[in-house]
């Protein structure tokens, strides 16, 4: 069991109404258990098609996993090509109909079970894993060595189906390898230099061990992935592998564990019992966003605003009106008094603020999109920054610059 093909089955996928979140966690958490996805299919829910692209997934690898196309109605075409596929037919599956019973009953909505009774219809010869947040079950067929798993399409159903039911399924069956993952995020050094520093340590590296570098804004992240049998061996064997390394980056290392920075920044908070607010105009709120999804958040993240109006920034801000007339709205001495004035409004140890022109537009000062101001406060120390990255979407533009100040922060406080 080595090779995956993923099939997203759907119509509003291939016309952009809908994005394909599942493919992305499926293939990660195949990975986790040594299997690699070779492909991934998009196609309309269309029996032919969804028939032949089966018998071409199958060419590539031995395990297929299609997520969407299945319905409560007795048209479903992805059930009913999955059952000509395998020369099956399609019954009602006793289990499978109480299941569906029960979780009717639990939500009080058995009044359209009948309705909902064609998504106990499988084929015969599946073996069914059932679904605990839908309706639509999961069913596997198997035939020569190659499994075959379909999926409904909701993300919040297809997520537990997967991690808790068919990856503990797949490490069983096949006895798969265990395979153990470890970040080292670096700052401040260029990836070519940070490939040289560190190559005599790359090279020694066991040969159950694979390094990978991946470059997120400004920060390059060191995966660093174990395979094999014993769990608790490989993660022994990646904590003395980093001992081995610290040495030669330690002033460049901002964390030997956590992959996303606002995860790093929880840590260091959380330790040192700092509090922190945030003043957004250009992010939209975005950094504290990135700042609240991180579980317990509430320790140390008193609050933020988006004073998006200038007489906002005024209002609630006290950024003086002079300095918004002498120097523009997005402007570095902008950005050092709305950081001032966040501190103050939610008293905390540090603030961050954002003031700069997202797009698609110019600002209503003049200024380039792709122009920011942010200030870091600390305390009574700050440190301001521009940046200017015109070649960026709105979006994109918004997740770089909250990445890159949450970042900052991050290299601030270590060397501090």
């Amino acid at each position: 069991m080595e090779n995956a093909v993923l099939i997203t089955i759907g119509d509003e996928i291939l016309s952009g109404n809908t994005v394909d979140t599942n493919s992305n966690f499926i293939a990660t958490e195949l990975k986790n258990i040594g299997i690699k996805v070779s492909q991934i299919f998009t196609i309309s829910d269309e029996i032919e098609t969804i028939k032949n692209t089966i018998k071409s997934a199958f060419e590539i690898g031995n395990l297929i996993i299609t997520t969407g196309g299945l319905g409560p109605t007795r048209d479903d075409k992805t059930k009913k090509a999955i059952a000509e596929f395998f020369n099956d037919e399609i019954a009602l599956d006793e289990v499978t109909f109480n299941h569906l019973k029960n979780y009717m009953e639990k939500r009080g909505r058995l009044e359209i079970l009948e309705r909902n009774r064609e998504q106990a219809f499988v084929p015969t010869k599946s073996k069914v894993f059932q679904n605990h947040f839908g309706t639509a079950p999961c069913m596997m067929m198997e035939e020569d060595g190659k499994l075959l798993f379909s999926l409904p399409g909701v993300p919040y159903e297809v997520k537990p189906l997967i991690k808790d039911q068919i990856v503990p399924y797949l490490h069983e069956k096949f006895s798969l390898n265990y395979i153990s993952t470890r970040i080292v995020s670096v700052v401040g050094i260029p990836e070519s230099i940070l490939a040289d520093t560190i190559e005599n340590w790359e090279l020694a590296l066991p040969q159950n061990l694979a390094l990978s570098y991946l470059p997120v804004g400004t920060r390059v992240k060191l995966r660093l992935t174990a395979t094999g049998e014993n769990e608790s061996f490989l993660q022994e064997q990646l904590e003395e592998e980093i001992q081995k390394l610290l040495p030669l980056i330690k002033d460049n290392v901002i964390a030997t564990s956590e992959d996303k920075i606002e995860k790093i920044l929880a840590e260091i908070l959380t330790e040192r019992k700092l509090t922190i607010s945030t003043a957004e105009s250009c992010t939209g709120g975005e950094l504290a966003k990135m700042i609240t999804s991180v579980s317990g958040s509430s320790k140390y993240f008193l609050g933020g605003i988006i004073p998006y109006a200038a007489e906002k920034k005024i209002e609630i801000l006290k950024v003086k009106k002079e300095t918004i007339e002498e120097f523009s709205v997005v402007s570095e001495q902008v950005a050092a008094e709305m950081a001032e004035g966040c501190q103050k409004l939610f008293n905390t140890d540090i603030s961050l603020s954002t003031t700069g022109v997202a797009g698609p537009g110019k600002g209503e000062d003049g200024k380039e999109v792709g122009t920011i101001f942010y200030t870091i406060r600390i305390d009574d120390q700050e440190v301001t920054s521009k940046l200017y990255m015109p070649h960026l979407e709105r979006l994109d533009f918004m997740n770089f610059v909250s990445q890159k100040i949450i970042q900052d922060l991050v290299g601030i406080l270590i060397n501090n």
